[in-house]
């Protein structure tokens, strides 16, 4: 992170077998990931776009399939890539009845992403899709005024408490989260000194973060 609130976000990848018992790890691996990504909105919907994708290959291509997960950004758009062997079986969307229980798969990542498709190569296949974010460039934050706010105040308090470890242009993760905490004792202490609750300040910010305030 650095003073104009940038996040880098690198591609990331991870090799596994496509296998039943995987998507629950694999779900909750996405959603760490776009956490530390600050895209907190778009977990839920990339986890059922990975859901549907990985079991598309285990009930398609086979159970045990060498298969691949990949997180990038497109511009402002979050991508999902899976990528398997198989070459020349493409995916498509079923038309089933309410009453069908499967098939439904690529329908759900229709419905809930911005964009998918599928790209052949001489050895795999590459099934993508994209969700939309609010950002405005791929390695931007998408909190908005009070964010930008924040990150400027923690490059003071990073750059005042370490002058000689912090670059005045970028602060290392650790270093930004032990300023930010450094900003909220300093304002804890401003609240007491001058006579209010620091419990009820407390609860009301929450109260206020948890309503997007």
């Amino acid at each position: 992170m650095n003073v104009d609130g940038c996040m880098v976000r690198k591609p990331w990848e991870l090799s596994f077998l496509a296998e039943p018992q995987e998507v629950a790890g694999l779900r909750r691996v996405v959603g760490l990931h776009l956490k530390l990504w600050g895209l907190v909105r778009q977990i839920a919907a990339a986890q059922l776009c990975v859901t549907e994708l990985v079991t598309n290959v285990i009930r398609h291509v086979g159970v045990g399939t060498p298969t691949s997960l990949r997180l990038l950004m497109n511009g402002a758009y979050l991508r999902i890539e899976v990528s398997d062997p198989e070459c020349h079986m493409l995916p498509t969307m079923s038309t089933v009845g309410p009453e069908v229980e499967t098939g439904r798969g690529l329908a759900l990542v229709d419905g809930i992403t911005d964009r998918w498709g599928v790209l052949l190569g001489a050895d795999r296949k590459v099934t993508w899709c994209e969700i939309a974010t609010d950002l405005t460039t791929p390695h931007g934050h998408s909190g908005g005024m009070r964010v930008t706010r924040a990150e400027a105040m923690i490059s003071l308090y990073g750059t005042v408490a370490s002058p000689r470890a912090v670059n005045a242009s970028r602060l290392t993760t650790v270093v930004a989260k032990d300023a930010a905490i450094d900003v909220i004792v300093d304002l804890l202490h401003w609240m007491g000194a001058h006579g209010y609750d620091v419990d009820d300040a407390l609860d009301a910010a929450q109260v206020r973060f948890e309503a997007g305030a």
